[in-house]
């Protein structure tokens, strides 16, 4: 399916499947947007306009079947193959990101890493061989990878970028925290930790 989504819609998207995904009320069928909302700290509201967006509606009664739910989430966000995806940067963060992604319910499949330490080239991490970051084209186009997870050093993202989208890849995970220019047509997800907690910590000030 190939919907025009806004990108906060498609996240909340995936934020729904995956709590069910972890769904402790196995025996039940049906969900009412108020209790999904209440999960997930939204809006009933908000939750019936992502689902009608991608054509569910509620049953007055019983409120959205589950397995109906999360069957046309899939429809919408995944790709019949999946996802391809690179992680650029093996140091302690990109261990973490890795074993994360590779423990979740995803269709999302890590596999290649890439890194310029010859103690991690050739060698396979968390079962994800590690390529010398200058094979990055040729792996990329053999493995169809059209994603990449950025965890370089901030120094390096920039010149990383670049080979990367001249590799053939057209969207990255930043969490760098440095500012990148990409092309139009590129997806650019940045993720700040340093800026996700300053914003937490100016919104809990007395």
């Amino acid at each position: 399916m190939n919907l025009k989504l806004p990108p906060r819609t498609v996240e909340r998207l995936s934020k729904y499947r995956r709590l069910f995904d972890k769904w402790k009320d196995a025996d039940e069928e049906h969900i009412y947007s108020h209790k999904l909302a209440a999960m997930l700290n939204l809006t009933p509201e908000q939750v019936r306009r992502d689902l009608m967006l991608i054509g569910l509606t509620g049953n007055h009664r019983k409120g959205y079947n589950i397995k109906a739910l999360v069957g046309m989430i899939g429809k919408t966000i995944d790709r019949n193959e999946g996802h391809r995806v690179a992680l650029v940067g093996i140091g302690n963060l990109g261990r973490a990101v890795l074993g994360f992604i590779r423990k979740s319910k995803t269709r999302l499949s890590i596999v290649a890493a890439f890194d310029i330490d010859k103690n991690k080239v050739n060698t396979r991490i968390a079962d994800v061989f590690c390529y010398d970051l200058k094979a990055a084209a040729q792996v990329i186009s053999d493995k169809n990878i059209r994603i990449a997870i950025l965890t370089v050093p901030p120094e390096e993202a920039v010149s990383t970028t670049s080979l990367l989208l001249q590799s053939g890849i057209r969207g990255i995970l930043n969490f760098t925290s440095v500012h990148l220019d990409v092309p139009t047509g590129i997806y650019l997800k940045d993720y700040d930790i340093i800026t996700s907690l300053e914003e937490i910590g100016f919104f809990i000030q007395e």
